[in-house]
């Protein structure tokens, strides 16, 4: 069995914090913002950001989930 991250499932934690807080924080664009709320790629770059800004780790913004092999 091996897990992976189900990456069309980005999340933001419960944060009282607006957009364009959140892209001068995190040095991101509107782009990624809109990236994040569809479920699109993001970059592990840009996630890093975004999780630094925020005070986050990885499993607050994706659903890792077990796989049967």
């Amino acid at each position: 069995m091996a897990f992976h991250a189900n990456k069309r499932v980005h999340r933001i934690p419960e944060k009282d914090i607006s957009n364009q807080v959140l892209m001068r924080m995190s040095n991101i664009s509107a782009n990624i913002i809109t990236k994040l709320r569809t479920g699109q790629y993001l970059s592990p770059a840009k996630a890093a950001g975004l999780r630094t800004a925020l005070h986050c780790t990885p499993n607050d913004m994706w659903e890792f989930t077990a796989k049967d092999d």
